[in-house]
C-alpha cells in the first residue's frame, strides 16, 4: 500500500484501487487514531485525483463530441 506522504501522480484505476483498500482498512476499525488520520488524509488526496481524472475525461468527451449541455443524445455507432 502507498503511504500518506506518497504524492506521486497515478492513474485513475490505480488511485481508485488504493482508495478502496484504504476504505476497507478504515472500516475494519483496527487502526490507531494516528494511522486512521493518515489513511483518511491519503484517501482525500486519492479522491481528488479521481475527481480530476473524471473531470478531465468528461471535458475531453464534450470537446470530442462537440456537445453542448442541451444537445440531444445520439445513438452509439460501432466502428466494426
Amino acid at each position: 500500500m502507498t503511504h500518506a506522504a506518497d504524492t506521486r501522480p497515478q492513474g485513475f484505476e490505480e488511485a481508485l484501487t488504493e482508495l478502496e483498500s484504504l476504505v476497507d482498512t478504515l472500516e475494519r476499525g483496527e487502526l490507531t487514531l494516528e494511522q486512521s488520520l493518515s489513511h483518511f488524509e491519503r484517501g482525500i488526496a486519492l479522491t481528488r485525483t479521481c475527481r480530476q481524472a473524471l473531470d478531465t475525461a468528461e471535458q475531453k468527451v464534450r470537446i470530442l463530441t462537440g456537445e453542448s449541455p442541451d444537445a440531444p443524445p445520439e445513438p452509439f455507432r460501432s466502428h466494426d
